[in-house]
């Protein structure tokens, strides 16, 4: 197959031969015992926590609940939408908001899209950040802000001059990142007086015992989940959160789960408002929100459900109680504590010298926050010990114990429960945090739920653009390794060898098979590693005299995010047409860079297209880009066609971002995580994300500048690069080519296996496809009354989820298989679209009814097809078993019937619904 230009051709790739199963884990171990495990009080949003082992082997380490994908498809994904709803129900309750999202990336990136939001509601250019904020926080939102093209101030909220009615939104912190817990009535109050939304990150335990933001009246809360039940991992994948008010609801960023109704009038879970999202208004989005971190926001919830309200107070009392029994005993000892009330973080100005602590600390392997004004931060969590407490108060060089302290009557002065601070509503009262407290239970209720669901366990999922191959086993073991999952994201540099050498190997390995000088891994989305590639361009052109460079060129066929991205970071989107063989009209392209040459920034574009094609001329087009001094942004969304054949940096790209979640393995986790890091050439590396925390950046990147942070964490989520690095070590640079050729390979057997019965859409000048490929169900319409949905519904008749659907071509399915299924999972599917085509055929011959027909009802559930009542003029065979392989014993049913995607977007209902009596 001729993918490029010959010029283009990938030379032979410099890498390790690959390792067997067996020696991967023993050189992975020893790689995660180079990082040194310390006791950490550090804060700053991340918190040891007690993962129950029950939810790490269940959901965690399951390929059950790992290998699912985004719920699009909600007949069939009513268990991981269900453990959705429960998360947006535990936000919505401790927070004391209306409604939430089903997760966003991590709380720097909710807190920028919540100001983003702000501006977008009131169309006011000025932000204003509280000095108390977590400085990842800040530096995220600074980034988002300056290309936006919004000012900011941070500083003391308290003395913020509302009067210019000029401010578009305001975050505070509570409890702040100092630990103190403040009382933001009267600046809300203010705020709003004056036409300025108001938005808080916030702790989730905290609020637990602690009156929740919207007692202040504040606009949208924000923050991490991750202490719900997550491990630290050097910075991720955790679950952000973002809930806000009703009024709100249709500005609000990323996904939502709504409840509707199936068919049968039955309660049901959905995806709920999506004409909001990307993939349906690209650069007039409300974000470039793709993927999320379902699976993590699935952990957190089940967490909450397994200890229930009072299990969850119980918790948050305990770490209250020991923060103020240290604050106590640091205070008896002659330190000042700067915090009158705080929950489990308090701020130290120490008796004894700073030096002196950070000694005593570190011969103690504890970690503390160290302030530039010489305070220093102490945080305790879950995991801490009185014994832990102990060994604090000697590193201060107090000489008490905690024993000592509680003899004290006032040990609890600043108790919460004492204060005007106390939470007196409840929360989580719904039955399902509040019957499943014993493993017994908790088991049964996570595996009903998976259940429900179809993942890569049951069959293979062939949804185009999507690349869902193999997360084998032993790619993911490295992600419980206690080396990796330990980490807190802010530990010195010299405790976390083990992941600079990850970082390192895999910066190496990646940059082979790109072509590529440089990577960074904090971009912890497809989408955020658009907008950070993106925001590198946009950066280079000005260090270059070329501010004014704002236009963006991007094929209609392009993914949503790409022109959501584009507008997110400050560009002006101009579309450019397809032929009607899918390819760019390098025409149109032309004129499009004539017109706008002077002030051309980029191009973005996909290779192979998103039509599922090889561009031939890709080359071709990447130099005229940049002719008219413009760089290309090669979409990596499609790498899974081009590794071991083609690099990018060959060929004329000048960054990309590649989805770790689709190429490289790691798994969509039911929407969740991704992983988007960036590969640059080396004009742009200079420009890569920066952190205010931990330098991030290569020590071999010349003329670092000021980037600013586009993820909370220095690396984004570290804790799912073992997967990708184990990938590309087992598979060594012949497997990957082989992978890619199979890949391939698997499209065009499909698509020549099925022309006879459905058109393929796009091919090649050869006649052939890339990795994927585009069946055009459109004429159906007007013979049988037969959508692309329709298909899709019927295919989970057979066993199957449906490929991607109505995209990027409406009334259409692209198909991708990948390397991973075998000829006889091909031939299945493929035979289950055959006999679908079939079922049309009927209809058009008048042998199946017009509107009742297997296809239009589809899909059948168990309930349905063994109840005494069937009145369809097709057989319950027909229904439920309609070709020889759909068998009894090992059939997947749909949990629901077709669900009512109207109703559900006129009645929005988003959180945990009432349980009825006769339930």
């Amino acid at each position: 197959m001729r993918i490029s230009q010959p010029s283009y051709r990938s030379s032979t790739v410099t890498m390790d031969l690959m390792l067997s199963e067996y020696e991967l884990i023993k050189r992975i171990r020893e790689i995660s015992e180079k990082n040194d495990i310390w006791r950490t009080y550090i804060g700053m949003g991340y918190h040891n926590c007690c993962v129950p082992h029950t939810i790490m082997r269940n959901i965690f380490e399951n390929p059950g609940w790992t290998t699912q994908y985004t719920p699009y498809q909600p007949e069939i994904s009513q268990g991981r939408l269900e453990g959705l709803i429960n998360y947006q129900t535990m936000i919505c309750d401790l927070t004391g908001m209306e409604v939430a999202n089903a997760s966003l990336l991590d709380e720097g990136t909710a807190a920028a899209e919540a100001l983003a939001l702000a501006y977008r509601q009131n169309k006011r250019k000025n932000l204003f950040i509280s000095d108390k904020v977590h400085p990842q926080t800040v530096s995220v939102i600074a980034t988002r802000a300056t290309s936006l093209g919004l000012t900011y101030e941070v500083g003391d909220v308290f003395k913020i001059e509302f009067s210019a009615k000029d401010i578009a939104g305001i975050l505070i912190q509570y409890p702040d990142t100092t630990g103190s817990i403040d009382n933001f009535t009267n600046v809300v109050k203010n705020a709003h007086a004056n036409g300025t939304l108001v938005c808080a990150a916030t702790d989730l335990l905290s609020l637990a015992i602690l009156k929740p933001p919207s007692k202040f009246d504040v606009d949208i809360c924000v923050g991490t989940s991750q202490r719900f039940g997550v491990p630290l991992g050097y910075g991720g994948p955790h679950a952000g959160f973002f809930a806000c008010r009703q009024k709100l609801v249709r500005l609000m960023p990323g996904r939502m789960i709504g409840v509707s109704r199936d068919a049968n009038g039955n309660d049901a879970y959905r995806l709920a408002l999506q004409t909001r999202e990307q993939h349906i208004r690209r650069d007039k989005a409300t974000s470039n929100i793709c993927t999320a971190q379902a699976l993590l926001a699935n952990m957190s919830a089940m967490y909450a459900v397994y200890h229930g309200p009072q299990g969850i107070k119980d918790i948050a009392s305990r770490v209250h109680n020991l923060t103020l029994v240290l604050g106590k005993g640091l205070e008896k000892a002659g330190n000042k504590i700067h915090n009158e009330y705080f929950f489990d973080t308090i701020t130290v100005s120490p008796k004894h010298s700073w030096d002196t602590v950070k000694k005593n600390a570190e011969q103690a392997k504890i970690n503390l926050r160290y302030n530039t004004d010489g305070s220093i931060g102490i945080t305790l969590d879950e995991t801490t010990s009185i014994e832990d407490v102990n060994d604090l108060l000697k590193v201060f060089q107090a000489n008490v114990t905690v024993n000592d302290i509680l003899k004290d009557d006032d040990a609890s002065k600043r108790s919460i429960s004492e204060s005007p601070f106390k939470r007196t509503t409840p929360y989580l009262q719904h039955p399902v945090f509040n019957i499943h407290h014993s493993e017994t239970r908790i088991v049964r209720y996570m595996k009903a739920l998976e259940n429900k669901d179809v993942s890569l366990v049951h069959s293979m999922i062939p949804l185009g653009s999507c690349t869902m191959k193999l997360n084998s086993t032993t790619e993911m073991m490295p992600c419980s390794m206690r080396g990796f999952t330990d980490i807190h994201p802010f530990a010195p540099v010299e405790q976390t060898n083990g992941y600079l050498q990850l970082f390192s190997e895999l910066e190496k390995d990646l940059c082979a098979i790109t072509g590529y000088d440089n990577i960074s891994f904090q971009p912890n989305s497809g989408a955020q590693g658009e907008y950070a590639g993106l925001r590198a361009i946009q950066c280079y052109h000005e260090s270059q005299g070329n501010a004014h460079r704002q236009v963006c060129l991007i094929p209609i066929s392009a993914h949503g995010t790409n022109p959501a991205s584009a507008q997110m970071a400050g560009m002006q989107v101009e579309p450019i047409f397809v032929r009607k063989d899918g390819s760019v009209d390098t025409a149109h392209l032309n004129e499009m860079i004539t017109k706008h040459k002077q002030n051309l920034s980029c191009l973005m574009i996909t290779y192979p297209s998103t039509n599922g094609v090889f561009e031939e001329t890709i080359g071709d087009v990447c130099e005229m880009v940049h002719e008219a001094g413009g760089q290309v942004y090669l979409d990596g969304a499609n790498m899974n066609a081009q590794v071991g054949l083609c690099r990018p940096g060959d060929y004329g790209s000048d960054v990309s971002h590649l989805n770790l979640h689709k190429t490289f393995c790691i798994p969509h986790g039911g929407g969740g995580p991704g992983m988007g890091p960036i590969g640059v050439k080396k004009h742009l590396a200079p420009f890569l994300p920066s952190h205010p925390v931990i330098d991030p950046l290569s020590p071999k990147v010349d003329n670092r500048q000021n980037y600013g942070a586009v993820s909370a964490a220095p690396y984004g989520s570290s804790a799912i690069l073992p997967i990708s690095w184990a990938y590309i070590k087992m598979m060594g640079p012949k497997g990957l080519r082989k992978a890619t050729q199979v890949a391939i390979l698997n499209a065009n057997y499909m698509s020549k296996k099925l022309e006879k019965h459905y058109k393929t859409l796009y091919k090649g000048k050869t006649g052939l496809v890339a990795h994927e490929f585009i069946l055009d169900i459109r004429d159906l319409k007007k013979t049988a009354n037969i959508e692309a949905a329709d298909v899709a519904k019927r295919l989970m008749d057979y066993g199957f989820h449906a490929p991607t659907m109505s995209w990027p071509v409406a009334g259409t399915l692209m198909i991708e298989p990948t390397e991973s299924e075998d000829k006889g999972e091909l031939d299945r599917f493929c035979e289950a679209l055959i006999y679908i085509r079939k079922e049309i055929q009927d209809i058009e011959d008048g042998k199946l009814d017009a509107s009742i027909n297997p296809l239009k009802m589809a899909p059948h559930t168990q309930e349905q097809v063994i109840s005494s009542k069937w009145n369809r003029p097709y057989s319950r065979e027909l229904a439920a078993f309609p070709a020889p392989f759909v068998k009894g014993s090992t059939k997947i049913w749909p949990s629901v019937g077709r669900i009512d995607d109207i109703y559900g977007d006129k009645n929005l209902f988003c959180t945990c619904p009432p349980i009825l009596p006769e339930q």
